[in-house]
C-alpha cells in the first residue's frame, strides 16, 4: 500500500515557541526529524504539514515540501487530516516534528504492523521503557492485549505492579501510522472523557471503539524534544550520529 510521511509543525508551541526551528547539531530539528523518517522504505516521501510561512521557507530550501496548512488546527491529526484529504495514499504516518533522533526502520515498523492487522484502523510503535520513564508523565506508557493491541494509553505506569508475574513496561513513541479513509473521519469525531483527562489524543480511537495495534521494536528508543533542556540531551546523541554516517 502507498504511504506519504508528513510532519505536522507549527511554530507557537506552549512550552517551546519556535521548537521547529530550534538548532540542534548545527540545523533547525525540523530537517533533523524529516532526514531520519526519510530513511524508510516504505514511505513514498516525507512532507511537513506547518501554518507557519517561517518553518516552510527552512523545509522548501532543504527540498522538503511544505504545505501550508490552517492556523486554527487544535491538533497534529486535524493538520494532518487536511493534506491527506488531498491525496490518494492508501496510509498517512504521521511523524511527530520533536524527535530528531527518529530512524527509518520505526516508521516501517507502524505501516508493516498496520497492514497485518486488517481490523485496526491505526498503528503505532512502543519500545521497553527506561528506568526514569515510570513516573515521568511526558513519557506516555501503554498496556498491551496479548494481540500487541493497545489495551489503554497513560501517563502514569501501567500495569501497576501487585501482584502475579513481572510484565514489560512499554513506552509510546508518539507515531501513527493511519489507514487514510479512517483519518479523514477520526478528525471529525467528538474528543472523549479519557483522552482530555489524560491529555493523550489517542484514546480518542480507544473510546470509539477502534483498535490500533501496537509495533514493539528494539534497538531505538524515543527521546522527544519537549522543552529547551531536552535539546541538550539529544544534541549529543544526534552530532555522533551526524559525524558517523557522514551526513
Amino acid at each position: 500500500m502507498a504511504a506519504l510521511g508528513i510532519v505536522p509543525a507549527r511554530y507557537g508551541a506552549s512550552r517551546f515557541p519556535g521548537k521547529p526551528l530550534a538548532e540542534i547539531a548545527g540545523q533547525p530539528m525540523i530537517l533533523h526529524v524529516v532526514a531520519g523518517a526519510r530513511q524508510a522504505k516504505r514511505l513514498r516521501d516525507v512532507w511537513v504539514a506547518t501554518d507557519d510561512e517561517r518553518i516552510a521557507e527552512v523545509c522548501e530550501g532543504a527540498g522538503i515540501h511544505a504545505v501550508m496548512t490552517s492556523a486554527d488546527h487544535p491538533t497534529g491529526s486535524d493538520r494532518l487530516a487536511e493534506v491527506a484529504a488531498t491525496v490518494d495514499d492508501d496510509i498517512i504516518v504521521n511523524i511527530q516534528g520533536d524527535e530528531p533522533l527518529i530512524e527509518g526502520f520505526v516508521v516501517d515498523a507502524a505501516i508493516e504492523a498496520l497492514e497485518r492487522d486488517a481490523g485496526a484502523m491505526v498503528a503505532t510503535v512502543v519500545h521497553p521503557a527506561g528506568p526514569d520513564a515510570a513516573h515521568d508523565p511526558n513519557r506516555v506508557k501503554v498496556a498491551r492485549a496479548l494481540s500487541g493491541r493497545a489495551l489503554y494509553f497513560s501517563r502514569s505506569a501501567i500495569p501497576h505492579a501487585r501482584v502475579g508475574p513481572a510484565t514489560p513496561l512499554w513506552q509510546h513513541v508518539g507515531l501513527y501510522a493511519y489507514r487514510r479513509s479512517f483519518l479523514l473521519d477520526y478528525v471529525k469525531l467528538a474528543p472523549t472523557p479519557l483522552e482530555q483527562r489524560e491529555a493523550l489524543e489517542q484514546l480518542r480511537v480507544l473510546e470509539h471503539g477502534y483498535a490500533i495495534q501496537c509495533a514493539a521494536i528494539e534497538g531505538w528508543e524515543s527521546l522527544p524534544v519537549d522543552t529547551p533542556e531536552d535539546r541538550e540531551r539529544v544534541e549529543a546523541l544526534l552530532a555522533a550520529r551526524i559525524s558517523a554516517s557522514g551526513r
